[in-house]
């Protein structure tokens, strides 16, 4: 805590204990518990004197002095309860403090109000007098604030994750270290599992065990196995050998993850180094003079070389600040004079410097610059042609927040951080946190017509619309392949998009697509659309399915026979198609051999269906072999896609598919010929040639009419309403029944051999 805050509970204590003398009707023992929570409040203990407050005010839950000081002792663990014990406080008591404005800024500041932070800094503000040299640290809040509100309003596009219960507690977690495969995690905590955390009694009272004068536990280094790729085993202490009688702290792994930098609290703070003796660490040893010094050293980090160190440290400044230099050495050598780092260094603390694996890009912690308060993350980019390095970046929000955000360490890879900071919606005090880039991900998968879930749709634009962080419009598109009717768009991951489907300039609907927030660059989500569009240019309403076969083979998969029935069941209800079998290959064999095997493959197709009943003259054979791939043959997934079967309607001499559709939706799924397709059964019962068939005019009431080859035809239309049931008979005991009412066509049919097929659609 800085001076300036530390001046202000001073004179904050002396004010509340100067209100509780002043009150004789107070109980002797909520007045004798509010002294022993002021006590604690004097010491900075706010974590020992939170319960006492909480005593106090279960019993005058009006005590403005109690809410008040409790609601400052909150700001490190709950920066929401915090704004409301002290807004509850001014409103029982509107001078509860002189320096109430002050703590309003400052919680409305960590609460992300920040105009309302600004207005109660000014306000405190017009409080001090022209000479007083506070004011000169009310106005750097107040451009801590300005700054805050602008990082806020222009988010990047990043994840922010938790660590979890497994290592972040209600106490302070920092300082995270990730060992070179990713899988072992050295970090510093005050939670408590420290060392002498359970000591009770008189060495509890005296401060011993471990507990420093803040009421809380000297920090001990720990280190967690990775067991997934968000879970952690229960962390274990590295007490036994590295911890000192102060804090220690987690630095840096370097040569090869055999030796540790870590920071213990000797003279004032300083820098040391231990090795990996079998599973264990070896005693500390401190880094020499040039680096460690009778000011505070705080952290550092040795480059992979192991030739260059940059740590931070207060020996040079005059306020006591923490400026970061650098010092390098020779092989086998020790460390030589430290030098600043140029251009980096701000008149407040900087610290906690990291550089890339490449050594061009230094991270660091700063609570100058444009900081959005407390230590922010900043990075700087090194100019080798100038020899420099670029003035400082603050990294921005969500990486940073209001309060104090530090230790920047990316993970192995580089693909991701960890740092350490306070934050909402945290465990307690400081938590560690991992810091993702939220990254594209490709989003593929077909149209398809709602009418049967199965025709697909070519030549369909999808265009994906939604915003970045920073709210700037984004949106990306593509168009359904004609052959395929597959699309394939690379979006930003991580939110809501608005998913507009058209065909010839004309909207057909428009559907929202939650989009999950992807980490990693080889992530695909399949996405199907189910729209409300009949194509009439085009053979939708008989897109049959491709079957697939494995390698080298062209028997049938029993998937592929099932879509054959399908097929079979169409063709029988519409004699007027005809169909191409079309067999195709990978490219695993010549040219020739392939040719002969695509032959095979629609061979089998074809002699299913005529064993079902499909006539020879409706079908025809082709093969492409190889030479009309699906997908490009990279990959065993791709390959399947080619190893298939396709089956494409015929069209007839100035005929069009629109002709054929128009004509299937008229009555085509009533038609009773199995062979060549030359005759079939209008709804009126009459029989026609399939080539200039028409529709009579149905008239309400029932009619049964006995065609020339013996078939028995019943049909019934509705006097209200246009229904109309049909159902027929043969002599050979084929059978069908079909019903059309407001545009749905539910049509069954029954073969000679007892094959049942069913067809249900939508007659436009």
């Amino acid at each position: 805590m800085d001076n300036f805050v530390r001046r202000l509970l001073q004179a904050s204590c002396a004010m509340a204990l100067a209100a509780a003398v002043a009150q004789p009707s107070m109980a002797q023992s909520t007045r004798k518990t509010l002294k022993t929570a002021n006590r604690f409040f004097d010491q900075e203990n706010y974590r020992a004197a939170i319960p006492f407050y909480e005593q106090v005010l279960a019993k005058e839950p009006n005590n403005a002095q109690a809410l008040f000081r409790a609601g400052i002792s909150y700001m490190s663990f709950d920066k929401e309860k915090a704004s409301d014990y002290i807004y509850k406080s001014q409103r029982i008591k509107k001078n509860v403090s002189k320096d109430v404005e002050y703590w309003l800024g400052r919680v409305d500041h960590l609460n992300y109000n920040f105009d309302e932070a600004i207005t109660h800094f000014q306000a405190y503000n017009a409080t001090l007098k022209k000479k007083d040299t506070r004011k000169v640290e009310v106005g750097q809040l107040i451009q801590h604030s300005k700054n805050a509100k602008v990082q806020f309003n222009s988010p990047k596009d990043i994840f922010v994750k938790n660590l979890g219960p497994s290592i972040n507690t209600a106490y302070s977690e920092h300082s995270p270290v990730i060992s070179s495969d990713d899988k072992l995690l050295l970090f510093t905590s005050r939670s408590e599992n420290v060392t002498g955390s359970n000591v009770t009694g008189d060495d509890a009272k005296k401060g011993k065990g471990n507990v420093a004068a803040d009421g809380e536990y000297y920090e001990d280094i720990f280190e967690a196995k990775r067991i997934g790729d968000d879970e952690w085993e229960k962390p274990r202490s590295l007490s036994g050998a590295l911890n000192g009688k102060g804090h220690d702290a987690s630095i840096q792994v370097f040569d090869n993850d055999t030796k540790m930098l870590m920071y213990r609290q000797d003279e004032n703070g300083d820098i040391f180094y231990t090795e990996r003796a079998g599973g264990d660490w070896s005693a500390p040893k401190k880094l020499n003079g040039n680096i460690n010094s009778k000011g505070f050293e705080s952290d550092a980090f040795i480059t992979p070389d192991g030739l260059t160190i940059y740590f931070s440290t207060s020996k040079y400044s005059e306020d006591n600040t923490l400026d970061i230099y650098y010092a390098t050495r020779k092989p086998g050598g020790d460390w030589g004079e430290a030098k600043p780092v140029a251009g980096i260094n701000s008149k407040y603390d900087d610290d906690s410097p990291y550089l890339s694996r490449d050594g061009k890009t230094l991270y660091f912690s700063s609570r100058g610059y444009n900081t959005m308060g407390g230590y922010d993350i900043f990075k700087s980019d090194y100019d080798s042609i100038g020899n420099k390095w670029s003035r400082p970046e603050n990294m921005g929000y969500p990486i940073n927040t209001p309060d104090d955000d530090t230790y920047y360490r990316l993970s192995p890879d580089g693909s991701y951080a960890y740092l350490s900071s306070y934050r909402i919606g945290g465990y307690g005090e400081k938590d560690i946190y991992t810091i993702n880039y939220i990254k594209n991900v490709t989003i593929r998968g077909k149209v398809f017509s709602a009418r049967d879930s199965v025709s697909i749709i070519p030549g369909v634009e999808l265009v994906f619309s939604g915003t970045q962080a920073d709210k700037t419009a984004i949106s990306f598109r593509d168009v359904t392949k004609p052959e395929t009717g597959d699309y394939s768009v690379s979006v930003l991951s991580g939110r809501t998009y608005q998913v507009a489907v058209s065909k010839d300039g004309q909207n057909i609907t428009t559907e929202e697509f939650a989009v999950p927030v992807i980490t990693n660059d080889t992530s695909s989500i399949v996405k199907n659309f189910y729209v409300p569009y009949v194509d009439t240019t085009s053979a939708s309403m008989f897109a049959f399915k491709k079957i697939y076969f494995d390698t080298d083979k062209y028997n049938l998969r029993p998937e592929s026979v099932r879509e054959l029935n399908n097929i079979a069941g169409i063709l029988k209800a519409n004699p007027g198609v005809n169909i191409s079998i079309e067999g195709h290959c990978d490219s695993r064999n010549t040219d020739e051999y392939n040719m002969v095997l695509g032959q095979n493959r629609s061979n089998s197709a074809y002699n299913y269906l005529k064993k079902n009943g499909i006539g020879e003259t409706r079908m025809v054979t082709v093969s492409y072999g190889e030479r009309r791939p699906s997908a490009p043959n990279d990959s065993p997934e791709n390959m399947q896609l080619n190893r298939r079967v396709e089956f494409r309607v015929i069209l007839k001499e100035g005929q069009t598919m629109a002709d054929l559709n128009k004509s299937a939706n008229a009555g085509g799924a009533t038609g009773t010929g199995t062979g060549s397709g030359t005759t079939s059964t209008s709804a009126s019962g009459t029989s026609t040639s399939s080539s200039t068939r028409t529709t009579a005019p149905l008239q309400p009431g029932k009619t049964k009419v006995k065609t020339a080859e013996g078939t028995k035809v019943k049909t019934k239309v509705d006097e209200d309403s246009d229904k109309v049931k049909v159902k027929t008979e043969s002599e050979n005991g084929e059978k069908t029944k079909t019903v059309t009412k407001e545009g749905e066509l539910d049509s069954k049919a029954k073969d000679e051999a007892g094959d049942k097929t069913k067809v249900k659609t939508k007659v436009e």
